[in-house]
């Protein structure tokens, strides 16, 4: 029998695919209804997913607004800790992760936030740690532009250490409750944050009780050798990378190999690879969906959407002669969609053509349930995952195909379980409860 994996469900505003609104089945305005969003939530956790993840930008794009209003990209989004706190009511078993930038929110309020959440949620929280890429997004905050690259992740680094230093300011057992001798918490089971850094200057303690899961679990997605090395040192679960079984395993492989370099081990580090998959109850019902959605996608949007990863302008070029080599710039903030984009350019594609085939270095898998289920058994059986981050091409029809025809082939190859067993996402997963830092050892 096949190793049990992880499955997480990444849930964009009406799905991942691009121009997804426009799909026959989406209706626009569920991106802000709580009540849609409930059902998903509900129907991934019917379908035993471990991880419901919400994928969010902290703005609006206003360059090319015109573009932007035919190619909506969270345009028009709930704020993720806000909507995760709702949804940690109406779910009882799926954890709930959330994206938040360490670039521009302060340790502090983060850690409030996950604490919060953890305790509303009874420990299934988890934080994706993203350093952020755009100049937009930067001048929401009040800054003109992003820090370079090594920076932001300098920067996250810190703020990650700083944020744990505040889940641990209350020891597990500090508040006593002692109504009788009038002691609410133990003073000594209590630790002041005193953190003078390069990037962060932070004295003070968390007001909120430790987590359940003493620290909610931490997400990480970064390709680039920076964000290895973070993910490889602080994550516990990590977003793989590669479009086939060969780039994922050296992906896996790598990112859990450095983890020694830090005093952990590769079974500290989940690895969930990203898949955009479309399933249905035949073949060719699979192919005519996944046809639906391609056909949503207009070639100035496919185009449009290449120029943003690429972080170049390429709307006045032909469509059926190669880029340019002068619009190529010599490198982009988001380092692995600009590898990507950079094998398909050097195989002499046009840019009709690089802009149908790029796909953010995620497998594109289409078929029935046998088919699809071979195709990611053969992953795990190869090493290359841990399990699968499902990207939901549109919402809610794509989550509902993964959980009502592919779910159930995975759990009868005993890759999925079966029943809802434990009690927090880390339990529910084997990852180990952090210690606190500040406990005292006993004996």
């Amino acid at each position: 029998m096949s190793k049990q994996i992880a499955l997480g469900a990444l849930i964009a505003p009406a799905g991942t695919a691009k121009a997804s609104w426009r799909h026959p089945e989406v209706d626009p305005a569920m991106v802000t209804s709580i009540e849609a969003y409930i059902e998903l939530a509900k129907t991934a956790e019917r379908g035993y997913f471990d991880l419901f993840f919400l994928a969010d930008t902290p703005g609006a794009r206003y360059e090319d607004i015109d573009q932007w209003s035919r190619d909506p990209l969270y345009h028009n989004a709930l704020e993720p800790i806000t909507l995760l706190s709702a949804l940690a009511v109406a779910t009882e078993h799926i954890g709930l992760g959330g994206t938040l930038s360490s670039t521009f929110f302060e340790p502090f309020n983060i850690a409030r936030q996950f604490a919060s959440l953890d305790h509303i949620s009874h420990g299934r929280a988890a934080w994706n740690v993203v350093t952020s890429a755009l100049d937009i997004n930067a001048q929401n905050f009040g800054q003109d532009s992003m820090p370079p690259h090594d920076e932001r992740y300098a920067r996250a680094r810190e703020v990650l250490e700083v944020v744990k230093s505040y889940w641990d300011t209350w020891e597990d057992d500090a508040f006593v409750f002692d109504k009788e001798a009038g002691r609410n918490f133990d003073p000594r089971k209590f630790h002041v944050v005193d953190h003078q850094g390069a990037f962060i200057r932070a004295k003070g303690a968390l007001n909120t009780a430790r987590p359940p899961q003493g620290h909610p679990l931490i997400v990480q997605a970064g390709a680039s050798e920076a964000g290895r090395d973070l993910a490889a040192e602080t994550a516990d679960v990590v977003f793989g990378v590669g479009s086939t079984v060969e780039m994922a395993k050296a992906f896996t492989h790598d990112v859990k190999a450095r983890t020694f370099k830090f005093g952990r081990t590769p079974e500290d580090v989940l690895v969930l690879t990203g898949v955009n998959v479309i399933v249905g109850p035949t073949s060719a019902e699979a192919r005519a969906r996944a046809q639906v959605v391609e056909d949503c996608i207009l070639i100035d949007q496919r185009v449009h959407f290449l120029a943003t990863d690429l972080e170049a302008s390429l709307g006045d070029l032909p469509l059926d002669e190669p880029i340019p080599e002068e619009r190529i710039p010599a490198s982009t903030n988001q380092q692995a969609y600009y590898e990507e984009i950079l094998r398909l350019h050097r195989r002499g594609l046009t840019l009709r053509q690089v802009a149908e085939q790029y796909n953010r270095t995620k497998a594109v898998i289409v078929g029935d349930p046998a088919a699809v289920a071979d195709r990611l058994e053969a992953w795990v059986e190869a090493g290359a995952t841990d399990g699968f981050m499902f990207t939901v091409p549109w919402l809610p029809g794509g989550l509902e195909d993964l959980v009502d025809l592919l779910v159930p082939e995975l759990q009868r190859r005993g890759l999925v379980q079966t029943e809802n067993h434990a009690a927090t996402l880390r339990e529910r997963l084997g990852l180990t409860r952090p210690r606190n830092r500040n406990a005292r050892v006993s004996g």
